[in-house]
């Protein structure tokens, strides 16, 4: 009978240790799940596409009537929810060197400086861009650009309908640098340099000014041929200039894309949400553009909380706290929360991805591990309250008692 009911009240004592238990394990499951279920959570509602550049019959790009409302597989990938506990950008001007950025954009309202006429935007995607870097929250929809606080200054680097030449791109960057931004996404790609875009990229260096361009142009409507020669492009290829791929939501690059072997960096950039002109609308859009934008968010962010580092410094911490790949992915959480051994003397990485990539310990860590780690403590702290709960009792009533120093203790003693 004593034993019985022995028995009742330790069950009793240990259903809120089982609970306890039940709901460690269960948030360990959540954890690492997590990523894969907010990708899955994907948004169903069909966007229309956004087009880099417009023929002569073509009207300027209007504002979407269609809002994305669910979280972007993009901003669920690159962890923007963590990173934003810890920056947001503010303090930092982001030159966007592409069609213009509209100043009547409403997630960019009150942020966007244009040089010249720059502030309209007739094709859109300097504003897309402009978006992903900087885009606030709006009421309904869960978008947001990666540095939500961080300032737009607005250069256009083509014509009013989106035609590129090196010597508009080259006259933008310097515009940019000169107008005070301290990171610059530059959307062309050259297959060719020029003097003036060499000149523009030695002035961003002498600046202190990080420079982000796509690593190869945006893939045309049809793809560019199933296997197309890897080459260098311009300014991504030259030195200093932190050079981007796009991927899509499985880390792979888009069928029939440009490739390149001077890429240092990749991020998404295949069916991805963004902003339009006016309005309050999505596009879609995909390219090495695009991820150059963010890409250049996440500089962002690490500028506004890192301001001690260089330019190169940023772009070596992006680098070293990339998701491992062919291409590393950038991962603007580790970033934020991690700072180079030896900030004060980051080398600048040589291309062609003959220098390894170092991880940190935690912050660069996949999200999996991470989120099995609390849970893992947490289980450590529940066997121990078992062990207490179980073992002490069932000693004291044999007997035990702690055993004096130099002595020997006997049951029954």
């Amino acid at each position: 009978m004593a034993r019985t009911a022995h028995t009742a009240r330790t069950a009793r004592a240990l259903r809120p240790v089982a609970g306890a238990l039940a709901l460690l394990l269960a948030a360990g499951v959540c954890g690492a799940g997590a990523h894969g279920a907010a990708a899955a959570d994907g948004d169903t509602v069909e966007l229309p596409v956004l087009k880099a550049e417009l023929t002569a019959t073509d009207s300027c790009t209007e504002g979407s009537s269609r809002r994305a409302t669910a979280v972007p597989w993009e901003q669920v990938g690159l962890q923007l929810g963590r990173a934003w506990q810890f920056a947001s950008g503010a303090g930092v001007t982001v030159g966007v060197v592409d069609t213009g950025v509209s100043t009547s954009a409403p997630a960019l309202k009150g942020r966007v400086t244009a040089v010249g006429a720059a502030g309209t935007d007739c094709v859109g995607h300097g504003t897309f861009v402009a978006g992903l870097i900087a885009a606030q929250v709006e009421k309904g929809v869960e978008f947001a650009g990666v540095a939500r606080q961080s300032r737009i200054l607005a250069v256009r680097g083509t014509d009013e309908r989106g035609a590129v030449t090196p010597g508009r791109v080259a006259e933008g960057i310097e515009a940019a640098v000169e107008g005070g931004a301290k990171v610059v996404t530059v959307s062309a790609a050259f297959s060719t340099d020029t003097a003036a875009l060499r000149s523009a990229v030695k002035a961003a260096a002498k600046k202190d000014v990080l420079l982000v361009a796509a690593a190869v142009p945006d893939v045309p409507t049809g793809g560019v041929g199933e296997d197309p020669p890897a080459q260098d492009f311009y300014p991504a290829a030259s030195d200093g200039v932190l050079s981007v791929l796009d991927v899509d939501k499985n880390g792979d690059r888009p069928t029939g894309a440009y490739t390149t072997g001077s890429a240092l960096l990749a991020a998404p950039g295949d069916g991805v949400v963004g902003i339009g002109p006016a309005r309050d609308g999505h596009y879609i859009g995909s390219g090495a553009s695009l991820a150059a934008g963010f890409v250049a968010g996440a500089a962002a962010l690490v500028r506004s909380v890192h301001p001690e580092l260089t330019a190169a410094q940023t772009a070596s911490l992006l680098r070293s706290t990339a998701y491992p790949a062919e291409v590393p992915r950038v991962d603007p959480y580790a970033a934020v929360t991690s700072v180079l051994a030896s900030a004060s003397a980051a080398p600048d990485v040589p291309r062609g991805g003959a220098a390894p990539v170092s991880m940190p310990v935690d912050e660069a860590a996949g999200p999996l591990r991470r989120a099995l780690w609390p849970a893992v403590g947490g289980l450590a702290v529940v066997v121990a309250v078992v062990w207490l709960a179980i073992i002490i009792p069932r000693g004291r009533r044999n007997g035990w008692r702690p055993t004096a120093p130099g002595t020997r203790g006997t049951p029954g003693s």
